[in-house]
């Protein structure tokens, strides 16, 4: 009999995981609506202020000194919390466009996926490239329109312009009765319900539920607006197809739900109708066979790794994500890249930057190993079967820069601080052949200015920066050696090694790369590290 209680419990505990990411363009509220999700969750008090001069709680996700002094995110964090009988992990990404990378690799470690998009810009650049990277994946995505308090596009125009640019049809599920500072609530057409805007940064809204819309009482709440609010209902009903939980899963329909994450407002209602209709941990691909949740056995993947999460101590941590099986602590897993088998004495699960250890985890969580230089970005680990989880990419870098040590007695910490913070994958190092010097190259300028500021305050290391003028740098490989030793000799002032060892080619302008390309039929030239 018991044997029996366990498998159901070990299927229910991965039925009410809920497993997604937040992702946005830059300032459109991603951070905010982290908190805000967490407040209802109960797992924080108060929710903290991206940008604020009166709050002096800085927003629960962005915990690197160097976020709350910018008011942006620059790494992805991980938050767990329980609400309504699920378990909940929440994803919080960089919507800045340099940090892009981290997001893309995130997106391989969830579920499902919230787009939040700010009313007054409607769709932007950033956001068509990560809807891209949900489409490669069909990840089920939902999408919640932001900062309705604010002046903001026609709601019908909105709608029109997410279905245009991000090649999605949706659906409203809530709908708002004005917007900017006529804005005095959200119509709840998933939950039949009315909910009144009040301007409180830390309280919730009341909610009043209605069974139908022609309903006098609904005038007592917001007169005049009442039946221009039944005209657009009637509206949606006809523009818009039915709700259908199957297509939204298959990543073909798009609930849209509108609230204001800085007021509380609406973030209820979206929670509420996402646990209900989000999905449960999926099935995934490795290069050997597709992994179900519900098997018996480990498996899990590295996404992210975080340097100096505790500055105090150092410490680095490897998220990874449990795909099937129930990790236990203190049980051997093998380790599939390094072919060893390690024990895990200490795994622990997040709020942002506070952890508790744990026993026990189940797929569709994410849970932090210490590490002590054993992992990297995209590692498998498993009970002892062999696979790879493939889909972990490092794109090919657009920026250069030689690195130097601007104060020769901490050659040490510099050395230490680039190696941690590679492997962070938040840049790529690169190693030229010619002289020997080290060269950084990142997606956005902005990650130099984050090396560096990590550096000073986390390893107490200086360093200087030398602008590198390359176009690309991309890594090469092929069957024909002898063609291959040739490349390497007649461009050996541009070649280099990566951090794995592998042959780099540094072009310095597009033409040089084709004329390459031309040249070395035989050598394939990779733009992403998988190949």
């Amino acid at each position: 009999m018991r044997p029996q209680i366990v498998v159901m419990h070990f299927k229910e505990e991965i039925l009410r995981r809920r497993t997604f990411g937040i992702v946005s363009h830059p300032d459109a509220g991603k951070t905010t609506l982290t908190e805000k999700l967490l407040l209802f969750g109960g797992a924080i008090r108060t929710a903290g202020a991206v940008k604020s001069n009166k709050i002096k709680k800085g927003a629960t996700s962005d915990f690197m000194e160097i976020e709350r002094q910018r008011g942006i995110s620059v790494a992805t964090s991980v938050m767990g919390f329980e609400y309504d009988g699920y378990k909940i992990n929440i994803l919080d990404t960089p919507g800045h466009q340099d940090f892009q990378e981290d997001t893309f690799r995130t997106l391989t470690a969830v579920d499902s996926v919230i787009i939040v998009i700010d009313a007054a810009k409607g769709v932007e650049p950033q956001t068509e490239k990560l809807m891209n990277v949900c489409r490669m994946r069909k990840t089920p995505v939902i999408v919640f329109i932001n900062k309705m308090d604010r002046p903001s596009n026609d709601t019908f125009d909105l709608l029109d312009d997410i279905e245009k640019q991000l090649l999605i049809k949706v659906r409203p599920l809530s709908w708002p009765i004005n917007n900017g500072p006529d804005f005095k609530g959200v119509y709840n057409i998933f939950d039949q319900s009315l909910s009144l805007f009040n301007p409180n940064i830390t309280e919730i809204e009341e909610v009043i539920q209605f069974k139908d819309v022609n309903d006098p009482e609904l005038d007592r709440y917001i007169g005049k607006d009442a039946d221009t609010l039944r005209e657009e209902l009637e509206m949606v009903e006809g523009v818009y197809p039915e709700f259908d939980i199957n297509s939204y899963l298959a990543g073909n329909l798009a609930p849209v739900f509108f609230g204001s994450a800085l007021y509380n407002f609406g973030v209820q209602e979206l929670l509420n109708s996402f646990v209900k209709i989000a999905p449960s941990p999926r099935p995934k691909m490795s290069e050997e066979r597709l992994v179900n949740p519900d098997e018996e056995s480990f498996t899990g993947f590295v996404f992210k790794i975080h340097a100096n999460i505790d500055p105090n101590h150092r410490s680095r941590i490897a998220f990874v994500k449990i795909c099937s099986g129930r990790f236990e602590r203190n049980k051997n897993y093998r380790h599939i890249r390094l072919e060893k088998t390690f024990k895990y004495s200490s795994p622990t699960a997040f709020m942002a930057d506070k952890k508790e250890v744990i026993d026990e985890a189940f797929p569709g969580d994410i849970i932090g190993i210490p590490d002590t230089g054993n992992f990297v970005i995209g590692d498998t680990v498993t009970e002892g079967e062999i696979l790879h989880y493939k889909g972990i990419p490092s794109f090919s870098p657009e920026i250069f820069r030689y690195i130097e040590n601007a104060d020769p007695m901490k050659s040490k910490q510099l050395a230490k601080g680039i190696d941690q913070l590679m492997d962070e994958g938040v840049a790529q190092l690169f190693t030229s052949s010619l002289n020997g010097r080290k060269i950084i190259g990142t997606v956005g300028a902005l990650q130099f200015e984050v090396i560096e500021y990590r550096l000073e305050h986390e390893y107490s290391a200086k360093c200087r920066w030398e602008t590198l003028p390359l176009y690309k740098a991309c890594w090469i490989e092929s069957e024909d050696q002898t063609m291959l030793d040739d490349f390497k000799k007649r461009k050996y002032n541009k070649m280099a090694t990566d951090k794995q060892g592998r042959d780099v080619f540094l072009a310095d302008s597009g033409f040089i790369l084709d004329m390459a390309q031309r040249d070395f039929p035989k050598i394939k030239f990779h733009f992403t590290s998988e190949f």
